[in-house]
């Protein structure tokens, strides 16, 4: 009996969480900047009227110094760039499942959190390309940098 209504809490809390904070519909994973060769990801969607998309993170780094980080996304409806925005990286809010350790001028963060949101003006298919721009930082290692959406 203990082992059902356990059961039945951890999925009343998931189903909050995805209520509170989005259902996931699409992920570019990128993790890898594009400052000397281009590396795009994509994705499609099939999309509403009044649907509100929120553009999320799921950050690995590690780095020395100061660091610059931004995905530049572009928005088509059909075949048509309706849009094009920058989205920092590093300056999310919501925050979750932070961990950042500093040790002299060396940076471990891992973290996802929430950038911008966009809301679909008419109904369509979107496509919802990205790229990851860095500042000149050669210690800059990616271990994840996924751009999520979520409705």
């Amino acid at each position: 009996m203990k082992k059902i209504i356990g059961v039945l809490v951890i999925t009343f809390l998931l189903v909050g969480c995805e209520t509170l904070l989005g259902e996931e519909i699409g992920r570019l994973v990128i993790n890898e900047a594009s400052n000397s060769e281009l590396h795009t990801e994509e994705t499609s969607l099939s999309l509403k009227k009044g649907e509100k998309i929120a553009f999320w993170t799921d950050t690995d780094i590690v780095y020395k110094n100061d660091l610059a980080l931004v995905y530049i996304l572009e928005i088509w409806k059909d075949s048509t760039q309706i849009g094009r925005t920058e989205l920092d990286a590093l300056n999310t809010n919501p925050r979750l499942m932070e961990v950042k350790k500093v040790l002299g001028n060396t940076t471990t963060w891992r973290y996802s959190g929430k950038m911008k949101h966009f809301s679909i003006k008419e109904d369509g298919n979107y496509t919802f390309k990205a790229i990851l721009k860095s500042s000149d930082n050669p210690t800059l290692k990616i271990n994840k940098a996924e751009l999520v959406l979520k409705k």
